[in-house]
């Protein structure tokens, strides 16, 4: 059995993740002994290695709640099931890369744009740009 400490040393995390994991619902100590002392067996701390590698790959702690479930009932359960709770967050992902990528190409356009001068920017293009709310729709106004 492990205590706290010794269970988040062993997986590499802190003792506090691990308290916030419990109180998020995802792992529960297996006993308390008679001093209040969580205590966690092999097969908890299997469930806590579950959840890193599961958290390292990008879940959620709602979507790793769900996997645990699907891993708990994995006999009831489908890999169709499974599988379908990888290919939303891969969906979402994929997102969250091409919403990076447009604000890559507009913050490159905005500073394109700026002469860089180390004089006012009273008349500043990216400034102006986002003054406008017009994107795209720019002048490039060189200091005087």
């Amino acid at each position: 059995m492990y205590r706290i400490g010794e269970l988040a040393k062993a997986c590499k995390v802190k003792a506090d993740t691990l308290r916030f994991y419990e109180k998020s619902g995802l792992i529960t100590p297996s006993i308390r002994n008679e001093s209040g002392y969580r205590l966690y067996g092999e097969q908890d701390r299997r469930r806590l290695e579950f959840i890193i590698r599961a958290k390292s790959v990008g879940f959620s702690l709602a979507e790793i709640g769900e996997l645990l479930d699907l891993d708990t009932h994995k006999a009831e359960v489908t890999c169709q099931e499974v599988k379908a709770v990888a290919d939303a967050k891969l969906a979402q992902v994929e997102e969250k890369i091409a919403e990076l990528m447009r604000f890559r190409r507009n913050l490159r356009e905005l500073s394109e744009i700026c002469c860089g001068e180390p004089r006012s920017a009273e008349h500043c293009a990216i400034l102006e740009v986002l003054e406008s709310g017009a994107p795209g729709q720019h002048e490039h106004h060189a200091h005087d």
